[in-house]
């Protein structure tokens, strides 16, 4: 289980550029204890904004990347041997219930059944999170926020989340962003001046046109960044692209020699 904690401080925000009212509606599920839904294509900033809105809260972050393993024990906690004792070790979500803070799990829906039912009494009005194992009932503080993400384009032909769970979140939906907004996004995460950044988020554009097609997913603005990084860093244009915003996206040789035909006709 790859989980993360991260105590945010105020110096220290992550850059995150707004593509509409995310930050006002973040803000206001938080105040009202409202648990969030983030749903939108892989590398579009989701992940980065929760972030952001950690550190401008102020609030503690766990991070959990979910995966086909995941189980509720590896959430809420499980009975481990340390020297010779049997001792209770909270998961991440038991950690953010009892000290506050958010609790991000990041592709919810790659986990195993059993998680939405833990999840469910944190996201109604009762925000209890029953331990059966110890006998706890953990309520809930004001400071603690539940949020799931997903990729709703790519786990259609895979996993869904289901109504009953979905209809429980205040939901926002994500998308890349126009690309004078991406353009600057790159060019602050990158270092690369907005003039060279163009073209690769003109080619992303293209790229991401044929997602449905020839790909399962377009380029993600992570993967642009990756790109303008290594330029910046004085690798040729034509390497990094190839290695950022081709080789990461298909195996198919056919796809793959198309993919560069594209790119040429861009980037030159």
């Amino acid at each position: 289980m790859n989980v993360a904690a991260f105590v945010p401080s105020k110096t220290a925000i992550p850059y995150y550029a707004p593509g509409g009212n995310e930050v006002a509606l973040f803000e206001r599920a938080w105040a009202g204890q409202l648990p969030l839904l983030l749903k939108g294509p892989t590398g579009c900033g989701k992940t980065r904004f929760v972030a952001h809105m950690a550190a401008r809260l102020g609030l503690p972050l766990h991070t959990v990347s979910c995966h086909d393993d995941l189980t509720a024990a590896d959430l809420t906690g499980r009975y481990l041997l340390k020297g010779g004792d049997t001792v209770w070790t909270d998961g991440p979500l038991t950690r953010a219930v009892r000290e506050g803070g958010i609790c991000y799990l990041d592709e919810v829906v790659e986990a195993r059944k059993d998680v939405a039912v833990v999840l469910h009494p944190l996201t109604d009005d009762r925000r209890i999170l029953p331990l059966e194992r110890t006998g706890e009932e953990l309520a809930a503080p004001q400071s603690f926020m539940l949020v799931v993400s997903y990729n709703p384009g790519y786990q259609s032909l895979i996993k869904t989340m289901k109504p009953s769970t979905r209809q429980r979140f205040v939901a926002i939906e994500f998308d890349f962003l126009p690309p004078e907004q991406e353009m600057a996004v790159v060019a602050a995460e990158s270092g690369l001046s907005e003039t060279r950044v163009r073209p690769l988020v003109q080619l992303a554009g293209r790229l991401r046109a044929l997602k449905g097609q020839d790909l399962e997913e377009g380029v993600s603005t992570r993967l642009i960044v990756y790109c303008a990084s290594l330029i910046e860093a004085g690798l040729p244009t034509r390497e990094a692209v190839l290695a950022t915003m081709i080789e990461p996206l298909t195996d198919d040789a056919d796809v793959k020699a198309a993919l560069v035909e594209i790119a040429r006709a861009v980037i030159g």
